[in-house]
């Protein structure tokens, strides 16, 4: 009887013992694959996205704290253009670095996209609760004393929110006067990859100002009119001169880069005789 038993109990053990190893390795290949997905998962939690990466970009003017100057709102002129009461005086602000579409130009009358850029910059600027002036650390006031100027409402830069818009173009950059020229420009460029604003209507904004095909009213523009290529130049008289919405004459040659987009108000025969009549080379 003992003879027989012992077999069984030997067999017995062998079955548990050769059991156990495989059970033992499922439980741990189980636990790997669990701490392997909790790895990832934890890993693709914390990257960033391609989105965040690019709204969170840092810049070195991100965190310069410079001082700012509180001023009280007087009026909104249009999009990039208010007065305020500053030392005691009225005084008319211009937005640094951008430009925003005319609504009461003498010569260009009301630009598309001029009439929202004016009603942003009012319904920011007048419901602020706070209202700041930021200087560069070049010249105070342009050649028309206007002072030059970061504009805050309630803590937030409204050139920012204008470009974000699509609203404005980057515009005006003479040194040393560019403290945010590189975060405009990323600004400028997501809004018109985007095609917001002003930068739904092709070849609308350019480097020397807006080019309007037509008012918002369906009518040509005086300038279209001006512009008409019925006005042949003469042979060999191929420059075009041109008077953005500012009043700068600007003359363009073949090689420029929008010399076809460009609608001529004059034709002129070389460098030197546009220079001559005041008109300057496209920045």
């Amino acid at each position: 009887m003992k003879r027989r038993i012992l077999p069984i109990i030997i067999t017995g053990l062998l079955l548990l013992s050769g059991c156990s190893d495989p059970l033992l390795t499922l439980d741990d290949t189980a636990l790997s694959k669990q701490s392997n997905t909790e790895v990832r998962t934890a890993s693709s939690n914390n990257a960033p996205s391609e989105s965040s990466k690019t709204d969170n970009k840092a810049y070195p003017t991100d965190d310069l704290n410079i001082p700012r100057v509180p001023v009280e709102l007087v009026k909104s002129v249009d999009g990039d253009t208010i007065h305020v009461q500053y030392e005691g005086k009225t005084e008319k602000v211009r937005f640094l670095l951008v430009d925003t579409p005319e609504t009461s130009h003498p010569r260009l009358g009301v630009q598309p996209y001029g009439p929202e850029a004016k009603a942003f910059t009012k319904d920011i600027v007048e419901n602020a609760d706070t209202l700041e002036l930021e200087f560069d650390i070049g010249p105070k006031r342009d050649k028309y004393s206007r002072l030059l100027a970061y504009v805050y409402a309630d803590g937030q830069m409204v050139q920012e929110l204008l470009l974000e818009q699509g609203l404005a173009r980057v515009a005006y950059i003479y040194e040393p006067n560019v403290r945010y020229v590189d975060k405009f420009n990323d600004l400028q460029r997501i809004s018109r990859d985007k095609s917001l604003g002003i930068w739904s209507i092709e070849n609308y904004a350019q480097e020397d100002g807006f080019h309007p095909d037509e008012q918002s009213d369906g009518k040509k523009s005086t300038a279209a009119s001006t512009n008409s290529n019925t006005n042949k130049p003469k042979k060999g008289c191929n420059i075009k001169g041109n008077i953005n919405s500012k009043g700068e004459k600007i003359y363009h040659t073949t090689e420029s880069p929008y010399y076809d987009q460009t609608k001529q108000e004059q034709w002129f025969c070389s460098v030197k005789e546009a220079e001559q009549a005041g008109f300057r080379a496209p920045r």
